[in-house]
């Protein structure tokens, strides 16, 4: 019977910790990712990047938030303009729903679906932009974990897809062109 009796006040003074979290509306996130290309890029083959973002949520019902925020990431390419290593500079904003549910002790599982808009910068070795795409809109879904890792802050690490079609022009000549990935990482969520 004290044995059982230990399970349950360690099982509620666990689950106490994900009810402090989960009473705060407003929370931000800060995370940084590897980017590994999921499709060639205007027939170019893609190097693995990265990237990093800052996103805001809103909590409106028990489980479910809205957020927006930016993200840049970027991956290379030696085979779009010959002779040259190009950056693929993926910059701007997404938003969306994000829905998140406990799962075992404090860790909770998320899963957010959302739009992009966002723009392609091609750079060259140098620094000089070859060709900025303009905004355009994309979309994106993921998945991952929230651990708590104290009262007001969590790691939320995730796996995400992430699309966006725009019209690049590389040497003169105006292509359609999706930029696909996916995108393993790891944040830092404080809740306030």
């Amino acid at each position: 019977m004290r044995h059982t009796l230990t399970i349950v006040a360690a099982s509620a003074l666990l689950l106490s910790g994900s009810t402090v979290l989960a009473q705060s509306r407003w929370s931000a996130e800060l995370s940084g990712d590897a980017a590994m290309p999921t499709r060639s890029f205007d027939g170019a083959d893609l190097k693995a990047g990265g990237g990093f973002g800052l996103n805001v949520r809103y909590r409106f019902q028990p489980h479910l938030a809205a957020y927006t925020g930016w993200e840049w990431h970027v991956q290379q390419s030696s085979q779009l303009l010959p002779g040259e290593t190009l950056d693929l500079n993926d910059t701007g904003y997404g938003f969306g729903l994000r829905f998140e549910h406990p799962l075992l002790a404090r860790t909770s599982y998320w899963v957010r679906g959302g739009g992009l808009l966002n723009h392609i910068e091609l750079e060259n070795e140098s620094g000089d932009i070859i060709d900025d795409t303009g905004h355009g809109l994309g979309w994106e879904v993921g998945g991952g974990l929230m651990v708590p890792i104290g009262a007001r802050l969590g790691l939320t690490p995730g796996i995400r897809y992430r699309t966006l079609s725009r019209d690049v022009n590389v040497s003169g000549t105006k292509r359609a062109s999706t930029l696909s990935y996916v995108s393993t990482g790891l944040g830092l969520a404080i809740t306030f």
